[in-house]
């Protein structure tokens, strides 16, 4: 999210709300409000975080509705003062403490609005990320869809073709031969299929969803943490600005997310790691070429855990409805014959 990718972007008025002040928690309110997280993740069995630009400002790439966010500033005919590039940006403590989460399983998915790669240089596995508005360090075959990992970002916007060929023949006696192209999407672009189901999934199994550096304004990435909700599980927001879904919410931190992360970790007693270059693919010494893809049975799985969920929650919702329904009558029955006694009681007297 930089001046770069914005400008790339075909032209849109409907940007959201820009600007909102920041709210800051007090840190004695920060350390409460942390402690009760980490009780909840420990807690849950499946917990998904959803990412938005607000976890890369410190990395030095601007968001774009903070005070000083690309949009913001644009709005005043600015534009914020870049000193970094995509390809020099390192993850954040943030990153480095999702991907921490992730491995310790804490974490079970982390749902990205993020363009900027830095959960993919943070080590993260594509099994445990889906990146709704794509990636500037991963291309994709136009023909069989199959993603690679780059090692300098993309200077192109909208999925256009880079003038490459797909690099399947290297890997095959067969490929396909179908033209390169970058995954970043402009506005009109729809989400990737298997990304946004993904996220559909883990989001709606989720018992704990937690919305961290996002207004969550754009939709449909906006509303997944909600789907949490839908099926009974908590929302956690931490953000500086108001959010879409404040009042959904069973709990918001304003306070920056690598404080907030930071706590989190010691309250799980849990270490965060430093960024290293050895476990990011764009780094990578050698010529060898990095898939960037889903595997098709962990898809499949996560239909199956979706499916079986949802149907013990509308099983579990018509048990309820059931026995409200039988305690309603039990209640009406019960008030009928003391009404009834009553009305013997005054033809006894009469």
């Amino acid at each position: 999210m930089s001046c770069n990718y914005a400008d790339g972007l075909s032209p849109y008025d409907d940007k959201g709300i820009l600007g909102l002040p920041e709210k800051f928690d007090t840190p004695e309110k920060v350390s409460e409000k942390c402690k009760l997280l980490s009780d909840w993740i420990k807690e849950s069995q499946h917990v998904v975080v959803h990412t938005g630009a607000g976890i890369s400002t410190v990395a030095g790439i601007p968001d774009f509705r903070g005070p000083n966010g690309v949009w913001t500033l644009e709005k005043q005919g600015m534009k914020p003062n870049i000193n970094i590039s995509f390809d020099d940006a390192i993850p954040t403590k943030t990153h480095m403490a999702l991907k921490t989460l992730v491995d310790a399983g804490y974490v079970k998915f982390i749902v990205s609005q993020n363009i900027d790669g830095l959960h993919l240089k943070s080590g993260l596995t594509r099994q445990r990320i889906a990146e709704l508005h794509g990636n500037m360090f991963t291309e994709q075959c136009g023909t069989c869809k199959r993603q690679f990992v780059r090692k300098f970002a993309t200077t192109s916007v909208g999925q256009k073709l880079l003038g490459k060929t797909c690099p399947s023949s290297l890997l095959a006696r067969r490929g396909c031969r179908g033209k390169i192209q970058d995954t970043v999407l402009d506005w009109e672009a729809s989400l990737p299929d298997d990304d946004l189901v993904m996220a559909d999934y883990h989001s709606s199994v989720a018992d704990l969803s937690i919305a961290l550096g996002t207004t969550l304004q754009i939709v449909p990435s906006g509303n997944l943490p909600t789907f949490t909700k839908k099926y009974g599980g908590r929302l956690a927001i931490i953000n500086l600005q108001p959010t879409k879904h404040d009042k959904k919410a069973d709990l918001i931190i304003n306070m920056y997310a690598d404080e907030v992360l930071s706590k989190l970790m010691k309250c799980l007693g849990l270490e965060i790691p430093e960024y290293s270059e050895e476990l990011d693919p764009t780094k990578s010494k050698n010529d060898d070429i990095i898939e960037w893809n889903y595997l098709r049975p962990n898809i499949s799985d996560m239909k199956a855990m979706y499916n079986t969920h949802v149907k013990k929650f509308k099983q579990l919702k018509l048990e309820k409805k059931l026995k409200r329904e039988s305690d309603d009558i039990k209640t009406e029955d019960k008030k009928f014959k003391e009404e009834k006694f009553v009305n013997v009681e005054l033809v006894e007297k009469a």
